[in-house]
């Protein structure tokens, strides 16, 4: 049977208001990712001119909706992959907004030598192991590289992501918030090892399925 998604066939989508080109080399934006949106959107910030940094950016969903919402806002968006990187700057370009979009590997990265308000991401985050639960128009047509992690180290970009900027806040207004989507499965690890890091004020969000998908925090400079 053939189950290629119907976006990729078209090579578009609409999402959180957008018009999205979308490929095999990026993932289908979810409706979860547009919830992570909404939260950061309608955060009371202490700083207009905000600095965020969108780690694993693939279409470009969540840094171009968040210019959208926030032209003000300067907004970076980083991916491993270079044609993930055309595709987003097309779609910056289609939806009328300009978002610095550039290729880093968060593993292997000194991009924390930037400081940001807000660094967010929706990293790869789920086992090898929940392979055989997935629908085949994911596991067979979305980019693997975006969507898992080893089972041993199931925290492998969160930790990575927390550690890099964690010194790399701007040091005015003091304050530093660092969203991410995640897997339902690891919340109490993900706010463990947040809280270890020395970040803060600690909150997990749940989507429209009732699963933990959302966690925020902050890291005071």
């Amino acid at each position: 049977m053939h189950f290629e998604p119907i976006q990729y066939i078209f090579g578009h989508t609409l999402w959180c208001g957008l018009d999205l080109k979308v490929t095999p080399d990026t993932l289908i934006p979810r409706p979860e990712t547009a919830e992570l949106v909404e939260k950061i959107a309608n955060y009371q910030l202490p700083v207009t001119n905000c600095r965020v940094l969108d780690i694993g950016t693939g279409s470009g969903c969540i840094a171009i909706a968040l210019k959208k919402r926030h032209p003000e806002w300067q907004i970076t968006g980083i991916d491993i992959s270079a044609e993930a990187i055309e595709v987003a700057k097309e779609n910056a370009r289609i939806n009328g907004v300009e978002v610095a979009f550039k290729v880093a590997d968060i593993l292997d990265s000194n991009e924390q030598n930037r400081q940001y308000d807000i660094v967010v991401s929706n990293p790869p985050y789920i086992c090898e192991k929940e392979k055989a639960a997935m629908r085949p128009n994911v596991l067979n047509y979305e980019p693997a590289s975006a969507l898992f992690v080893p089972d041993n180290d199931p925290l492998l970009f969160y930790r990575r992501i927390a550690e890099l900027y964690s010194l790399s806040f701007r040091k005015w207004p003091g304050v530093g918030y660092l969203f991410f989507e995640i897997n339902e499965a690891y919340p109490s690890e993900l706010t463990a090892m947040l809280k270890e890091l020395g970040y803060t004020d600690i909150h997990i969000h749940y989507d429209i399925y009732g699963k933990p998908r959302i966690i925020e925090s902050r890291m005071d400079q």
